[in-house]
């Protein structure tokens, strides 16, 4: 038997296959957009995937898990509460699955969502293996706030608490100390809070060290639980939706976007779609298409892309190449928006330009600007960095610039200054010129 992670590392997504290798069979757990790499690992093992569970529909990125169905004759495994509109056998508590002499037996295990199973890998006559998909990270738990408005059964967030509470405890902690824990997200994820760097652990160690299974009451638990979750990007219940019908073939979606390297600017500027410019922010500010935002390629393209852009909304993407280009489109692919691309792009310059902010002078005078915080609600509770900045966070932007008064220069800050370029673009070009706006950049670490 041989268990295979891989890693998604902007979208700190673990998925996994179980292969049987005197039986050359396959099974995915919880597979991420492309399926290449599980085809791949099948076609270089002599194996056939046989089958793949979804431990949920996830709200954090798309699953390739119709399209390996359709490529390969895979049985795709959830549970009857997905309500799946694709073609699946249901895998609910008490059903099993036999890959050879591996036994795969499923949890229902509702906490982070109303119908998440964990799977439990049983080989050689003992519990082995637990994928656990959101319920139990290394050092934390699923966030019970994602199903209030997804999927087919809604549920709040302080039921799914308190369900997530006697999931733990019940299905999880029972489970022998030796038994190797491979969580569906590490840290990074969106889907948890306080998540171990590490990529597996142990039912023993997470018994010994995770806060969500110390001993407390289950008032206790959802309280906690339930305090400073991170902001929900405006794309995840887009992605349940997805992923409960299951997301066209990822090469011949993605091959559809065509990159241009000459485009109408004025066609496109007087056009009312967003812009999103990828390259880096200095590029960026020494010209630029008015009206554009500046999201550079980083660790974390695809959770802002889905926080600025709603679901649904067509945009430009611009770069600075083709390879940066066709990278973008297929990591905009991992959260299902590759089909809002109007038009992609390669840029060089434009118009627009954001004048550097005299750092020095800054510190002098603060009072003569208005300065707005768009790190996230929960940092800014930690430690508000100028007492007198106005907090809105990135992902809120767009909908409140009307918020930021226009009698003084505005600066803009967040905790390292990936966050700021994007925020700094958005508000000048939502204020139209009427105030000059500024870039405080990575130089906010002489504040901190």
């Amino acid at each position: 038997m041989e268990i295979k992670q891989w890693e998604d590392k902007y979208l700190s997504h673990f998925s996994y296959a179980i292969l049987n290798e005197d039986e050359k069979k396959i099974i995915l757990i919880d597979p991420a957009r492309n399926p290449k790499p599980y085809l791949d690992f099948a076609k270089n093992n002599d194996a056939v995937i046989t089958g793949v569970i979804e431990t949920h529909p996830h709200a954090d990125f798309v699953s390739s898990h119709l399209e390996i169905h359709e490529k390969t004759g895979a049985v795709i495994y959830a549970s009857k509460l997905v309500n799946a509109f694709y073609p699946h056998q249901t895998f609910d508590e008490g059903d099993e699955i036999n890959l050879g002499d591996i036994k795969l037996k499923a949890l229902h295990t509702p906490g982070h969502s109303p119908d998440s199973i964990c799977i439990v890998l049983h080989h050689e006559g003992k519990d082995k293996v637990v994928f656990t998909g959101d319920t139990l990270f290394i050092g934390d738990c699923g966030r019970p706030d994602l199903r209030e408005g997804a999927g087919n059964i809604k549920a709040t967030r302080n039921d799914l608490a308190k369900q997530m509470y006697h999931s733990l405890r019940d299905k999880l902690m029972p489970l022998a100390n030796d038994v190797v824990v491979y969580p569906a997200h590490g840290a990074g994820t969106l889907c948890g809070k306080a998540l171990s760097k590490a990529e597996r652990s142990t039912m023993g160690a997470e018994k010994l060290t995770n806060w969500s299974l110390k001993n407390m009451s289950e008032e206790e638990f959802v309280k906690q639980l339930l305090s400073d979750q991170p902001f929900v990007p405006a794309y995840f219940s887009y992605s349940v939706e997805l992923n409960r019908k299951g997301a066209p073939a990822f090469k011949e979606s993605i091959s559809a976007i065509k990159i241009e390297n000459k485009v109408d600017e004025d066609s496109l500027i007087n056009d009312d779609k967003i812009i999103i410019d990828a390259r880096d922010e200095k590029t960026f500010k020494k010209g630029h298409l008015l009206g554009s935002v500046n999201l550079q390629e980083g660790i974390k393209f695809e959770t802002w892309l889905g926080s600025i852009v709603k679901p649904g909304e067509k945009f430009y993407l611009a770069g600075q190449d083709e390879d940066q280009l066709n990278k973008l489109i297929e990591r905009s692919a991992s959260i299902g928006y590759e089909g809002q691309i109007d038009k992609a792009f390669v840029l060089k310059e434009g118009e627009g330009k954001i004048e550097l902010i005299k750092v020095s002078e800054f510190k002098e005078h603060k009072s003569d600007y208005t300065i707005v915080d768009v790190r996230n609600p929960s940092e800014v509770k930690e430690k508000k960095i100028f007492a007198d900045s106005i907090a809105i966070p990135l992902a809120e932007l767009r909908e409140r610039v009307h918020e930021i008064p226009t009698d003084k220069p505005v600066v803009v800050h967040c905790a390292a200054g990936y966050r700021s370029a994007a925020a700094t673009s958005i508000i000048k070009s939502k204020l139209n010129g009427n105030v000059k706006v500024f870039d405080l950049s990575d130089a906010i670490k002489d504040f901190n």
